[in-house]
C-alpha cells in the first residue's frame, strides 16, 4: 500500500474539508480562519484569511466560493477576497457553528453544524436554489433536512446518485439516506457501516469510482476504506499524526488521495497540521461538484 507523504508548506491548526477543484486542493484551517488553495503541480499555496472560523468551502459555477463559519454561510470572491453574508442560519444557537459541507452531484449544497458544547442541538441543512447575488438578504435560503445532530461531518453520494451517506461523529456510524435527485430530499436513514470498533472519531469522508467510502478518523491517525454494502473494512492508510480529519481524491488522473490533519492538543508531532497525499491508488474520483444555485 502506498504511503501518505506530507506536501506543501502550510501547517494548519486544524485542516479540514479538502476538495479537488480547478487543479487545486482547496481546504480550510478552521482555527486559523483560513481557506487554502494548494496547487500540487506547482507546489504553491494561496491563503485567504477570514474574520471567523471556517468549517468548509465549496466552489460555485460562477467561479466564486461558498463557505460556512461561526456566523452562517458566506459567498467569497476569491479575487477581491471579500465575503458577503448569505444567511446566518442558527442565530438562536450561539454555541453552534458550521462544520463540514459538500455539493451534491446535482449541484445542491449540503452543510451541517456542530454543537461546541457537545449537545444534540445541531442540524444538517440544504441551501435553496436559485438565488440572486444582488438579493442575498431578501429571503431565507437554507432549509433544515436532518436533526438532531451533535457534530455534522462527512458527506458523500453513491455513484448512481440514489443514496446520500452521512456522518454525525458521536453516532460512530455511517448512515445512508434515500436521495431524490433534483429536489435534494433525503429520507429513510439507516446505518450501513458501524465504526464503533475503531477507537477514534469518524470525521470527513469521500467516495471512489467503485462506490467505496473513505473515512478519516480524528484522534486515530488513519483513513479507512469501507464497503457500504457489506459494512466491512477494505483497507487502512495510517498517518504519522493522530489528528487525521478529512480526505478527497484529486490529481491529473483523480487517483491521488489528499488528507488534511490538525495539531493535537498535547502531543507534539513533526508533521501535525500538514496536508498529506497518497499517490497512484487503484481507485479514483472526479473533481468536486460545483454549486449551481447562484444566478
Amino acid at each position: 500500500m502506498n504511503k501518505a507523504k506530507p506536501i506543501g508548506e502550510r501547517i494548519s491548526k486544524w485542516g479540514e474539508g479538502p476538495l479537488y477543484h480547478d487543479n487545486k486542493i482547496v481546504y480550510v484551517d478552521i482555527e486559523s480562519h483560513a481557506i487554502i488553495f494548494y496547487s500540487p503541480e506547482e507546489d504553491k499555496e494561496e491563503i485567504i484569511f477570514l474574520k471567523e472560523r471556517v468549517g468548509f468551502v465549496v466552489p460555485t459555477k460562477e467561479g466564486k466560493f461558498i463557505w460556512g463559519g461561526d456566523n452562517g454561510l458566506y459567498l467569497l470572491d476569491k479575487f477581491s477576497k471579500k465575503s458577503s453574508l448569505i444567511e446566518d442560519i442558527e442565530v438562536e444557537s450561539p454555541n453552534n457553528r458550521f462544520n463540514d459541507g459538500k455539493v451534491s452531484p446535482d449541484g445542491l449544497l449540503f452543510a451541517g453544524t456542530i454543537s461546541l458544547i457537545k449537545k444534540p442541538e445541531a442540524a444538517l441543512y440544504r441551501l435553496k436554489t436559485p438565488y440572486r447575488l444582488d438579493k442575498l438578504k431578501e429571503y431565507k435560503k437554507a432549509i433544515k433536512v436532518y436533526q438532531p445532530v451533535t457534530n455534522s461531518n462527512g458527506l458523500a453520494w453513491s455513484l448512481d446518485k440514489k443514496l446520500f451517506y452521512y456522518i454525525d461523529t458521536p453516532s460512530k456510524e455511517i448512515k445512508a439516506f434515500d436521495y431524490n435527485l433534483g429536489s435534494g430530499d433525503i429520507k429513510s436513514p439507516r446505518c450501513v457501516v458501524d465504526v464503533s470498533h475503531i477507537d477514534a472519531s469518524p470525521d470527513g469522508m469521500c467516495i471512489d469510482n467503485k462506490g467505496m467510502l473513505w473515512v478519516a478518523f480524528c484522534h486515530g491517525g488513519c483513513v479507512v476504506n469501507f464497503d457500504p454494502k457489506s459494512g466491512k473494512e477494505i483497507r487502512r492508510i495510517t498517518l504519522p499524526v493522530l489528528e487525521s480529519t478529512s480526505c478527497c481524491f484529486g490529481g491529473p488522473r483523480g487517483n491521488d488521495l489528499y488528507i488534511t490533519t490538525g495539531i493535537h492538543k498535547t502531543k507534539k508531532e513533526i508533521w501535525a497540521g500538514s496536508l498529506f497525499v497518497v499517490k497512484d491508488l487503484d481507485v479514483s474520483a472526479p473533481p468536486a461538484s460545483v454549486f449551481v444555485g447562484v444566478t
